[in-house]
């Protein structure tokens, strides 16, 4: 798909990203088994599951950080799996926070965020530093434009990585579980970033633990297990009132950890 192609039908409206029959395996095992689901323009979804499942494995297939097997995938107008595709130009338009922070630790907060607005979109240094800058009031830490990574706890240098994916302006935002290394008292400080996102209407992919989160925020919930989207809908239903035995199961386990634990 040509780069004008994409842009075309990014404009026209439609599902934001659509993926149809997606499979994915390292060597013998099969990790993604046919996936299909679409995500609408500004809808917030969570994907939860136990671990193994699948879930981080479809959120790097979305970005092509992981190459299907077999299936397609489709973000902002954009067939990523189409061979003849300009990747860089169609991973403009997807912003990925991951586990880890990766920040550059040898360059300070505010050129970690303002080296890929100049190198990959050509954005001349004062406009880079304008956005950057932005970025960080918004994510609350406009202070820390100076510092270097190693200075910033935890919660910190995520919003920064936060920042630093929002200032290439993407079309939507892919998050790995983006609190799971982080110490208790640090998630609500990214979780609050993640909120306001949503609130602005920031189309978002979340794989996550936190469930109050998901019920609180998610327009729909996805559980996986084995490969498979077991379960979807909003989380009035696939949280609070689940169908199916495998996700009451997991729900279970993951709302009552103490209860769970006695009955192993």
């Amino acid at each position: 798909m040509s780069a004008d192609t994409g842009d075309a039908q990014a404009a026209s409206g439609g599902p934001i990203v659509e993926i149809t029959g997606l499979h994915k395996a390292f060597g013998m095992l099969e990790v993604l088994k046919g996936i299909d689901m679409r995500v609408e323009r500004g809808e917030v979804v969570c994907i939860i599951g136990p671990s193994g499942s699948g879930k981080s494995t479809l959120l790097r297939c979305v970005n092509v950080l992981e190459e299907p097997n077999a299936g397609s995938v489709v973000v902002n107008g954009y067939e990523l799996t189409d061979p003849d595709v300009d990747i860089d130009r169609a991973r403009r338009s997807i912003g990925m926070v991951f586990q880890g922070f990766n920040l550059f630790g040898h360059l300070s907060v505010l050129d970690n965020l303002t080296v890929a607005q100049r190198k990959v979109l050509k954005r001349d240094a004062t406009e880079a530093e304008r956005i950057a800058r932005e970025n960080l009031d918004k994510v609350g830490l406009a202070e820390k434009a100076g510092s270097m990574p190693e200075q910033l706890s935890g919660g910190q240098q995520q919003r920064v990585a936060i920042a630093r994916a929002l200032s290439m302006q993407p079309a939507v935002m892919l998050f790995d579980e983006p609190t799971s290394a982080l110490d208790p008292e640090l998630v609500g400080d990214v979780l609050g970033v993640m909120r306001q996102l949503a609130d602005e209407g920031m189309t978002m992919l979340v794989v996550t633990h936190e469930m109050q989160f998901a019920r609180e925020v998610a327009d729909k919930v996805l559980f996986m297990d084995g490969g498979v989207i077991v379960e979807s809908g909003p989380p009035s239903k696939v949280i609070a009132d689940p169908a199916e035995e495998r996700t009451k199961t997991f729900l279970s386990r993951v709302l009552n950890p103490v209860h769970a634990s006695k009955t192993d």
